[in-house]
């Protein structure tokens, strides 16, 4: 740029400046003319390169600026402005300069007002467009323009930046209680149970008739009178609730009452498990197997392989014995069919395999590794895990039982499950009572000779 620069060159470069601005406004016009939230290809490269003739421009105009301003001032006034600065320093302060006069809304013009021009388009009184096109030039200096460039030292850290990183909340995956389930109850008989009583009643034969060989005719033929009792089941209740504020039922963003009452139903599942189980008979509990009168009981001579073993087969036999029917069912604790895995022989080769090994000499069966079911098998019997089986019993207060039984013998009566919502009984408080509720009934007392303990099983060490 040779010879004194002049007014008239620097209205030009505005000029076409405005004309490069007109044309970027046109073609965002036109996509939204036709429907469209984005330029295409073509249209996104044209809108590119304008935006770069347009800051080649700002920065021209910038530079054409401070020329004039230096060649208006005497030389002597310019150096007597900045005494000290260096070449380099009085660049950068021109620099600066320019960059600011360059904006479109500038603080203390009084000509060019955002605000006068955000309303003049808002209301549609933009006829010639002046208005939306310096809007539209002054959202692409906040994105580049040196003036706007702001720096902080922020992180995620809360009250420093990290609020504008909230967590997410995935809602749906609102992560329950994990509660053992009822592998036990479902292992034996069940039945409904029948309405309108408290208690169970089933005869039962205690003694019975008795042959014999007649020893000549017309001798006395064998005559013993049997004799009957009865067993009983009391009917009892499993129940329980949770009282929840009406505000979180209706403002949680999830069905929080099927999240309760999901939980409440594990819970029952639990708790009827564990009272087939161990249950007292009394203070409201149902009588359970173990506790049961005349069930058999075998303690094993030594916790390992061979005393385990022997003990589990003494089980089955007595079965045999007494009931003189077949068990049907091995269940024992999660922790012991563990210990049953780990088990080693002497050449450290695994006592129970996998199905899939096809062993031979194997003293149990992996059939799968799954969990309150059939897991295995032992002795031809299937191998159910129920992490309800108590470990603390015995003199040590460390030992879990192993039960062989049959299953079908021993009956569980249930009715069905009944849920409620109270929202009168704490009204007072807009507190809404959620609760559930069954009836159930057990007994192993038909045939106790079908169930055998194997005890004395104390905490196995790995």
């Amino acid at each position: 740029m040779a010879g004194t620069p002049t007014h008239d060159f620097l209205a030009k470069l505005e000029k076409k400046r405005e004309e490069v601005r007109g044309a970027c406004e046109s073609m965002l016009m036109e996509a939204r003319a036709q429907g469209r939230d984005q330029l295409n290809e073509g249209e996104l490269i044209r809108y590119k390169h304008a935006l770069a003739d347009l800051r080649g421009l700002g920065e021209r105009i910038a530079e054409y600026r401070g020329e004039l301003e230096r060649a208006q001032l005497p030389a002597h006034l310019s150096r007597l402005s900045h005494p000290t600065q260096t070449a380099t320093s009085r660049n950068t302060t021109m620099h600066n300069h320019a960059d600011a006069r360059d904006l479109v809304y500038r603080r203390g013009d009084s000509r060019q007002s955002w605000c006068r021009d955000l309303i003049r388009l808002s209301l549609n009184l933009d006829s010639d467009g002046e208005s939306r096109a310096r809007l539209t030039s002054h959202a692409q200096q906040v994105i580049d323009h040196p003036a706007f460039e702001e720096h902080r030292d922020l992180s995620r850290v809360d009250g420093s930046g990290g609020y504008a990183v909230p967590p997410a909340w995935l809602m749906n995956q609102y992560v329950e209680l994990a509660r053992p389930g009822r592998a036990f109850a479902n292992l034996v008989q069940r039945q409904p149970l029948p309405g309108g009583t408290d208690s169970i009643n089933i005869p039962k034969v205690l003694t019975g008739t008795s042959t014999a060989l007649q020893t000549a005719d017309n001798t006395p033929v064998a005559d013993v009178d049997l004799t009957d009792t009865f067993i009983n089941a009391a009917v009892r209740t499993i129940s329980g609730q949770q009282g929840v504020a009406i505000q979180l039922l209706d403002q949680s963003p999830i069905a929080f009452d099927d999240l309760v009452f999901r939980d409440l139903i594990a819970d029952y599942a639990s708790q009827l498990d564990k009272q087939c189980l161990s249950g007292s008979g009394t203070n409201g509990q149902v009588l359970g197997v173990r506790l049961t009168p005349n069930i058999g009981s075998i303690a094993v001579s030594t916790v390992d392989i061979q005393g385990v073993y022997s003990a589990i087969a003494n089980a089955i036999q007595t079965i045999h014995t007494t009931r003189f029917q077949p068990p049907e069912a091995v269940v024992m604790h999660p922790r012991r069919w563990g210990w049953f895995l780990a088990l080693l022989d002497n050449q450290q080769r695994p006592l129970f395999l996998p199905d899939a090994n096809r062993p031979w000499n194997a003293a149990g069966i992996l059939e799968e590794v799954a969990s309150q079911q059939v897991v295995g098998s032992i002795q031809g019997l299937p191998v159910v895990t129920d992490p309800n089986i108590e470990t603390n019993l015995g003199a040590g207060g460390d030992e879990d039982p192993v039960y062989v039984l049959r299953a079908s013998d021993v009956v569980l009566w249930e009715s069905g499950i009944r849920a409620r919502v109270l929202p009168e009984t704490k009204a007072q408080n807009l507190t809404v009572l959620l609760q559930l509720y069954g009836y159930v009934a057990f007994s192993a007392a038909r045939y106790p000779a079908s169930i055998v303990e194997v005890a004395g099983l104390t905490t196995p060490t790995w």
